[in-house]
């Protein structure tokens, strides 16, 4: 059975980077890749009044610098090594980006996003841009992976899960991490960061709960000293040159404190590491 995989692009360098990633993290895998271009209008007449249709000028024009743009992707990818495994269609829409990957998402049975972590307008000194940060919020029928510029295709080794063990798991929510270690014979290496290595008793619990959940993947143990959750994963991955990091979304938890400024500060480790986001299905 194919894979769908949804790949946003703004035509931008970090876009590119992303289908490439997509194409080479599931090579031996037969995909159906969606290349979406959300456009908007850039130009108004006063007779539109800021509404666009079919038939305006701000609405054709915008159209058709989103097709040219997708067109030039494909010729893009004909230039590389083709993998008959791998189809590309492509998808213009008028939307905003949340709304129109949320709409491909439904109504094509999209099971991965993959996108850039930055856009082409986005600050160069942000690790995340804002439709990304928005996406990996908002967009919770479906996994994220988010790729930034930096991120080199290679064999994955090993993925970082980070967990405090203070949550109960459920099977369905980490099947993309498990299916993405087995394709990649990955190890999961399961961080708990905290200044007790002694688990409690309801700690326990969840930690045999997640080590179910995880069944039919390989996976380790480890604990690191600290109670700062940002600086111990990037330590960890920094000193075992770890290729990917995976989170749990929990509404409310999770981007309230990872994307506060102080904390994308932190998070240098995001420049060159993929990011996983999967969600609690109880939000």
């Amino acid at each position: 059975m194919k894979k769908k995989i949804l790949i946003p692009t703004d035509f931008s360098k970090n876009a590119w980077n992303a289908i490439i990633y997509a194409a080479a993290l599931f090579k031996e895998k037969e995909c159906t890749f969606y290349l979406l271009n959300a456009h908007g209008s850039t130009i108004y007449s006063t007779s539109e009044m800021m509404v666009s249709e079919p038939g305006t000028l701000s609405y054709d024009s915008a159209k058709a610098k989103s097709e040219e743009g997708l067109a030039k992707v494909l010729e893009m990818l004909d230039f590389r090594d083709k993998n008959h495994k791998h189809h590309y269609i492509t998808v213009s829409q008028f939307n905003d980006p949340l709304r129109a990957i949320y709409s491909v998402v439904e109504k094509r049975d999209i099971e991965l996003v993959v996108m850039g972590t930055k856009g082409a307008s986005d600050y160069e000194n942000r690790l995340f841009g804002s439709n990304t940060v928005r996406v990996m919020e908002e967009l919770r029928n479906c996994p994220i992976l988010g790729i930034p510029l930096d991120a080199h295709v290679v064999h994955l080794k090993e993925i970082v899960f980070p967990t405090s063990f203070k949550t109960h798991y459920k099977r369905r929510e980490l099947l993309y991490l498990v299916e993405l270690a087995q394709i990649q014979h990955a190890n999961i290496c399961v961080l708990h960061i905290g200044e007790d290595q002694e688990l409690d008793e309801e700690q326990l619990e969840d930690r045999k709960l997640l080590e179910e959940c995880l069944e039919g993947a390989s996976f380790t143990w480890h604990h690191l000293g600290g109670s700062n959750v940002a600086n111990g994963v990037q330590r960890f991955i920094e000193s075992r040159n770890s290729d990917m990091v995976a989170f749990i979304n929990r509404k409310h938890s999770f981007f309230s404190n990872i994307f506060s400024k102080p904390m994308v500060k932190e998070l240098g480790m995001f420049s060159k590491v993929p990011l996983l986001v999967m969600h609690d299905l109880r939000n």
